[in-house]
Order: C-alpha cells, then structure tokens, then sequence
C-alpha cells in the first residue's frame, strides 16, 4: 500500500504547486504507473479525500503544530494530510498503520530529518482524538464541512442558513452517477437491460430518460458506452435542456458547448434532425465535441471554435440558443472539490464575461425564439441578478421561466437555469 499512499502524495503536491485540474494530474499519475487494482483504489481515495477534506485536515493539524503550516516542508505536510484523513476518515486503515506509513514515506524522502517530528504529530492526533467543533457561525462552517469561509458566507446570504448547512453537508458526499440515455439508438428499457448483461446495475430517475448507474471502473471502457447508447449527464443539465424544448428541424446554437454534453441531449430531444452549431474557444475542446458526437451517432451537430463573447455576423439567426456559461462552480464541489480552493478575486472579472456572452447571444436569437441561459454555480450574483440585469435592457426580451436546482432539495447537482424568450411583436395584429 506504500505505492498508493507515495502515488497519492505525489499528485496532490503537483496539484498544489501547478495548480492543475485534480482529474487529470491523478488520471496521469495512475496511467503511467504499475500498481494492483486496490491500491489505485486507495490512491484515489486518499487523493480525492484530501482535496474534500483539507481545510478540515489542516485544522487538525494546527492544533499540534506551533509554526504556520505554510511554513513546513510542502512534502511533509502533504503526507501529513494524507496520514491525517486516513486516522480521521477511513475507518478500515488501523491509525497505527497510517502513522507508520507516512514515517516510511518521509525516511525514504528528501524530508528524511522531519520523520520524528511526523511519528510525534500523528500520534498527538490519535490521543487528543478528531473531534470537529458544532455550531453555525461561519468560521466553524468551514472547518466542520471544508469549505473556504467566502463560499459559507456566500451560501448564507444567498440562501439563508439552513439551506448553507444542507449545501455545504451535500458537498462532501459522493454524488451519484447519471447517464443520459441516447435516444437515437435504443430506450431506457433496453439499456438498462444492456447494461446488466455488463455487470452493471442501472435504474431509471424521475427525469425522463436519465437513469443511475452503480460502477466502481471506468465507465468510458463499457461497450455500451464505446456503442454510443448514453453519455454521462446530471439530471439537472438534462432537465435543463427539456426546457429549452427545441423542436425536430430547429436551427440551434450552444455558446459554450465543450466537451458537449448538452449539445448531445438537444440533438437527442430533436431527433437528430435540424442543425446544432456547437461552439468552443479553445480548438482542443472542440475535438471533443466531435468526438463525442460521433461516438453517438448525432451527425447534427456541428463543432466550430469561436468566441463566445464576439458576434460573428456569419452564423446567422436561431431558433433556440444555449447560454451555459463559465462560472465558479460551486454548485459541483462534491464532484470537483478542487474548485473550492480558487481565490474569490479570481472571480471577480466572471461576471462581466457571462454578461457580455448573455447579450451576444440574444443578437443571435430569432423574434419569438428561445434562449436558456445556466450556470452549474449557486450565486446570485452570476444566476438571478444577472439575468435581471440583462434583460431590463431589453424591451423585446422576458423570462418566461427561472429554476435554481439544490443538491438537497431536487437531488441534483447544483444547477440555475433560466428561460428568455424574444417576443414577436410583428406577429400583433
């Protein structure tokens, strides 16, 4: 087990010092190395578990440490918050055994000379115990659920206390694994039946043609997948798409498509018939698109790399848009824990951005269209007052429609999403 403790070290200090996505760096770390199957497992356990639990850990840690953690060895520490979720999280590994294994970690380092210094805070922890402070106040929020104190605080003044509590409680669970089915190529029935015959259990969700899959491997090497019968969705991005309600033959445009997931399920809900233009900044992501296309059949769809925020006169009108902006994601940190480590002043430009894509976006939509504007964060200042802005410019543009999605409530990822429709006013009279 030694490999996946040092292997799930090695990426959180990458993480850390480059500031990477947390998938990537652990799926490059376990593709070029030669563990067993169970010490992938807890490789990424450990990996994930730290990136979730880290404000909390290194609260721990303080209480038994003089200097500022900042100040200690970044190899140290990391094994030490590897060792410390172990002793306070996972209740199968003996915390003598986490102890002894960051010992080992630590001599066989170039951080050799803190190994006792290691052994001492590790077993003041397992005798002082990992009891976590009660109450509301936001300091204790955050330590207790391992969140930064802006997004508690942030949470609280948009949504009220009690409804922060759930939300910061969902963050730290597993979120379920959603697929949406591809009505292409076959129905819910059939791949439920399909992918029982690959071992793995599926059962339908109150959203039509959504269904939740149980699989500990990876999802992306299942023939079923491979075929093209589904791709993996939240339930709230599908809902979210049903209410845009494109029709068979619709001229469609997705903003900001990458790596194309809802541009699948409009195509899906059109039959494959009519024309999505699925945009993306980056040329990379847009093969995504396409890739991902192909691989279910949606020959509708088509990948270009564009700008989002600049018009360009060439695309022409449409009948319905999507707007799924960039956002701060707080509405996925059980699934992207990473996020709740950005700087809050790294956001403070996200605003004007979604703003400026919103108002492109309606030069593109057609007198009596529909465009759907969503974000998967929960922040007022980037979802409800956003919108409002926008549209009290606008004499033309109402919202017919507006839903947040919350974890504890819908059982959804965290979701916003927003209908606005450009009235035909040629069609009076």
């Amino acid at each position: 087990m030694a490999d996946a403790r040092k292997l799930a070290a090695a990426a959180l200090l990458r993480v850390e010092a480059d500031g990477g996505y947390s998938n990537i760096v652990l799926n490059s770390a376990l593709n070029t190395s030669e563990i067993s199957h169970a010490d992938r497992a807890l490789a990424s356990a450990l990996f994930y578990g730290v990136l979730d639990r880290r404000i909390t850990i290194d609260w721990l840690l303080s209480k038994h440490i003089k200097t500022p953690l900042k100040k200690v060895a970044p190899y140290t520490l990391t094994v030490l918050r590897c060792a410390v979720y172990q002793i306070a999280f996972m209740e199968k590994i003996p915390e003598s055994a986490a102890v002894n294994e960051a010992v080992k970690l630590i001599k066989a380092s170039g951080e050799r000379r803190n190994a006792a210094f290691v052994n001492a805070v590790l077993r003041n922890i397992i005798r002082t115990g990992t009891d976590l402070p009660y109450g509301n106040d936001v300091r204790t929020l955050s330590v207790r659920y391992s969140c930064p104190e802006w997004i508690v605080k942030s949470f609280i003044n948009d949504y009220g206390e009690e409804n922060a509590v759930e939300l910061l409680s969902q963050s730290l669970k597993t979120p379920p694994v959603t697929v949406r089915v591809n009505t292409v190529r076959t129905t819910p029935e059939r791949l439920i039946k399909i992918l029982e015959e690959n071992n793995v259990k599926a059962a339908g969700t109150e959203t039509e043609n959504a269904l939740t899959i149980s699989i500990t491997g990876d999802i992306t090497a299942l023939l079923p997948y491979k075929e093209g019968l589904f791709h993996i969705q939240d339930t709230a991005s599908q809902t979210a798409a049903a209410v845009l309600a494109p029709k068979s033959g619709d001229h469609v445009l997705d903003m900001c498509a990458a790596p194309g997931g809802k541009s699948f399920t409009l195509a899906e809900i059109m039959e494959n018939k009519g024309e999505i233009t699925a945009c993306d900044l980056y040329e990379q992501r847009v093969g995504l698109i396409k890739k991902g296309a192909e691989r279910l059949g949606l020959d509708i769809i088509k990948p270009v790399c564009a700008d989002a925020s600049v018009f360009n006169p060439e695309f022409g009108q449409f009948d319905c848009i999507l707007c799924d902006v960039p956002c701060s994601g707080l509405g996925v940190l059980r699934r992207k824990p990473d996020i709740k480590y950005r700087k809050p002043e790294d956001l403070s430009a996200l605003a004007e951005l979604q703003k400026k894509i919103l108002k492109n976006a309606l030069l593109y939509l057609k007198k009596g269209g529909r465009l759907l504007y969503s974000t998967c964060t929960l922040r007022h200042e980037e979802n409800e007052k956003l919108v409002n802005s926008v549209i009290m410019e606008y004499n033309d543009v109402h919202k017919a429609y507006e839903h947040t999605y919350m974890p504890h409530i819908d059982k959804t990822d965290g979701f916003y999403c927003a209908l606005l429709i450009k009235e035909d006013n040629t069609a009076i009279g």
